[in-house]
């Protein structure tokens, strides 16, 4: 990766509905504009980031989606209206981010739950976005948030009695995340937190088959654990405010958009399938598989590290239209 930089600008925008969302930019102002979707929903935004890129070739521009990191209200607190945080919310953000910034179009780059806000984004905008690089390919399906919180309990069959059991035995059969979320508005602050500890140890157990992997230590924060689990739970009880499958149906307006989707051999959290679908969908995209990585890893950042900087040189940078033809 490159070498750590510190941001030259950083600030807050009014996105409306009471909400603020931090961002910051970095790198050459006259550079390449590149901006860091980061994954959760509820990770925010991390300053290794802005290692991806080379700060003398881009201008790079990390953010905080609604509701965490630095971004306010936090939806650490109860009080905090998760209705108005929904993945079209989070795409108009983006997009007020890149007429804030005077950006015309921008290269965008993340991974897991980033790759589903990126993939809603560019299938609105195809005119805004340069190129696309996407680690841990999701793409926001039922079948996708089925797999990890019920059928990957044949992977994990103690881990997961435990977090089934975790909710109340009358909703153990039915949508999981659903029950999480309700435990995470209980007004018991003792409830919701045995239900973000619970959550957060079920996550950090469904990325654990990568070679060395240890425990990361953000859920060890409490004010994290309770931002992340309330909005990852309510993503996913609402089958992420998106219409079944339609981000692989509509991969066609990518076309011209080079993509280089990079995955896993070891990512159990989400398969290889949805990146093997829809690098058929996407004219243009490229998908790399990484035979030592899980959900994430050193490796996979080299790959796209390597993407970043070939997406650097002129020859990347012609147009969306003579790329595509």
């Amino acid at each position: 990766m490159h070498s750590p930089t510190e941001p030259r600008d950083q600030g807050m925008l009014d996105v409306g509905d009471g909400n603020q969302i931090y961002w910051e930019v970095g790198g050459n102002p006259e550079g390449k504009p590149a901006l860091a979707v980061h994954g959760g929903p509820g990770s925010g935004s991390s300053p290794g980031w802005r290692r991806l890129w080379n700060p003398e070739a881009y201008r790079i521009v990390l953010f905080d989606q609604r509701g965490c990191g630095r971004s306010t209200p936090n939806a650490a607190d109860p009080a905090t209206d998760l209705g108005v945080n929904t993945t079209r919310h989070l795409v108009a953000d983006m997009e007020r981010l890149r007429e804030h910034l005077g950006v015309e179009r921008w290269q965008l780059a993340g991974g897991s739950w980033g790759s589903t806000l990126m993939l809603a984004y560019a299938e609105q905008y195809p005119e805004r976005v340069t190129e696309m690089i996407i680690m841990s390919v999701t793409a926001g399906r039922r079948r996708e948030v089925e797999w990890i919180t019920r059928e990957m309990g044949r992977i994990f069959p103690e881990e997961w009695d435990r977090f089934r059991s975790a909710v109340p035995e009358e909703d153990r059969d039915g949508n999981l995340a659903e029950a999480y979320a309700r435990l995470l508005r209980h007004p018991d602050p003792e409830v919701r937190e045995h239900a973000a500890r619970e959550w957060c140890r079920w996550e950090d157990t469904h990325v654990s088959l990568v070679p060395g992997f240890k425990p990361n230590p953000r859920y060890a924060d409490p004010a994290f654990r309770m931002t992340f689990a309330r909005l990852v739970t309510h993503y996913w009880a609402n089958g992420c405010f998106l219409e079944e499958g339609v981000l692989l149906d509509n991969a066609g307006r990518l076309s011209g958009i080079p993509g280089v989707l990079i995955h896993g051999r070891y990512d159990v959290s989400s398969p290889l399938e949805t990146a093997w679908l829809l690098q058929r969908a996407w004219p243009g995209s490229e998908l790399i598989v990484v035979d030592d990585a899980g959900h994430g890893g050193a490796t996979m950042w080299e790959q796209a590290v390597a993407a970043a900087d070939r997406f650097s040189r002129p020859a990347a940078t012609t147009s969306r239209r003579s790329s595509s033809g």
